[in-house]
């Protein structure tokens, strides 16, 4: 049975990582969906402090938080790529470099997409506690640095993959990452849209009217709270396909757990936000019309 599983990362630190993925499996929905525990960040970062008594005094605005969250995980993506591509480099260093795959790649363009998100299309408010950001750059960089090094264990860039020589796995894979790219950008635009109509409250004080929430709506959103958390996922999917790799799919596993439990948490806010027939009550969270 082991032998028809995708490769792990083997010894004693390819255990200890794997059974650290699997708990974070089973933990992140619960961590998520609890007001005290889900990572305090985006809408709900000040709700988050308010609750803690505790709360850090040092805060950053939620665009350079935001732009924390993703830019070193596009840096390391792209250094890795860099230096994996260079032989001279790959021989000379006297550690492993991993050598490009296309999970690789697929990582750095979806990092590359974030970071042009946050710079060119969102639009925030409010303050981040600096420390949130930080955990969450640190983890998405070591997710960055695992597909890195699985996708070169597993399936690395054959020197034919550009001129077409693609199998079937890769196919499917590249596949699910660009419906997955473009169905979150598309709702990540809807959002910005949104945001951008709640300012036209001329009325109303610059600080009111960025806080004014409207109920999404458009795509997706008629069907679940979520719908951008879920083309996520089906780009990471994407990714773990490409790698053929255990601990790749243990990670989108876990961000599976993770943005589920973050989706409950966005249709609970909606629905204490706004009117029934803003949002119904029995809107769905990730999935439409399913969960």
């Amino acid at each position: 049975m082991m032998d028809s599983l995708p490769p792990m990362f083997p010894g004693r630190v390819g255990q200890v990582i794997t059974i650290l993925q699997v708990i974070s499996v089973f933990t992140n929905y619960k961590t998520e969906t609890n007001p005290a525990t889900r990572a305090q960040y985006s809408k709900f970062s000040q709700a988050g402090s308010q609750m803690k008594k505790t709360a850090s005094k040092f805060t950053w605005p939620s665009k350079l938080a935001m732009f924390v969250i993703y830019a070193p995980s596009l840096i390391v993506s792209v250094v890795l790529l860099a230096l994996g591509s260079n032989p001279d480099v790959y021989n000379e260093l006297s550690f492993s470099i991993p050598k490009p795959s296309i999970a690789a790649c697929l990582c750095t363009i979806h990092f590359a997409k974030r970071v042009a998100e946050v710079l060119f299309l969102h639009q925030y408010s409010g303050k981040t506690d600096i420390g949130t950001p930080c955990m969450i750059a640190i983890f998405y960089s070591l997710i960055t640095t695992l597909v890195a090094y699985a996708g070169s264990m597993s399936a690395p860039l054959a020197p034919d993959v550009f001129r077409g020589n693609y199998n079937a796995r890769d196919m499917i894979g590249i596949c699910a990452f660009v419906v997955g790219i473009l169905g979150n950008f598309y709702h990540h635009y809807l959002l910005a849209k949104l945001r951008s109509s709640s300012k036209q409250n001329k009325s109303a004080p610059n600080d009111i009217a960025a806080k004014r929430y409207i109920a999404p709506n458009g795509g997706m959103f008629n069907y679940c709270a979520a719908p951008h958390y879920l083309f996520e996922l089906i780009g990471w999917a994407g990714v773990a396909i490409v790698s053929d790799h255990l601990n790749v799919y243990l990670a989108m596993a876990g961000m599976t757990s993770y943005l589920a439990g973050r989706s409950v948490a966005q249709n609970d806010f909606n629905r204490t936000k706004f009117k029934e027939k803003d949002w119904p009550r029995d809107r769905k969270n990730l999935v439409p019309f399913v969960f």
